[in-house]
């Protein structure tokens, strides 16, 4: 497994946070960013509030990694924009997110990260694709009819997502 999964949940987790239903948000009740419809389909049946209140990270852990880190390939992409990838996944949707880093790399936006997405991703240098990245999808945030009321938050986390994906370059 590539060795930036464990620093990527983390970091995804901290962003995430715990139990909220804020009333302005489509996604409903969600814990640790998962929300309850995404909850139900992976399990297979309807859950109560309850039931997403006592979510723990062992629970969620798996979760994310086979819905998000493994579709957009996250252990064959560069350090760095594997985490960038993968935080846009969780927030936009795998197919989002592999659109957004195949345009970065003018291949085909076809939403599925396969080995010419992988090889022009590989061609090109890691920090100017994080950075192009994180420019792209702020950019597209602004578009969106939430970004008035979540704008803020949403540009600070692209910004702290920037920060520790160039980390991950060292």
């Amino acid at each position: 497994m590539n060795k930036n999964w464990e620093a990527a949940f983390q970091w995804l987790i901290k962003e995430e946070g715990g139990f909220v239903n804020d009333p302005r948000d489509k996604g409903g009740a969600t814990n640790m960013g998962v929300t309850q419809a995404a909850w139900e389909e992976y399990i297979g049946h309807s859950v109560a509030e309850s039931s997403m209140k006592a979510l723990t990270m062992g629970m969620v852990k798996p979760f994310y990694q086979s819905r998000y880190w493994a579709r957009i390939k996250g252990d064959g992409l560069p350090s760095g924009v594997d985490y960038c990838v993968f935080d846009m996944a969780v927030n936009s949707g795998p197919a989002q997110a592999a659109r957004f880093i195949q345009r970065v790399c003018a291949v085909a936006a076809d939403g599925i990260i396969g080995q010419k997405t992988l090889d022009a991703i590989h061609s090109d240098d890691p920090a100017e694709l994080i950075n192009a990245f994180c420019n792209d999808r702020l950019e597209w945030l602004k578009t969106l009819s939430g970004f008035k009321t979540f704008g803020r938050g949403w540009a600070s986390r692209i910004e702290r997502v920037r920060k520790r994906a160039l980390t991950l370059l060292s």
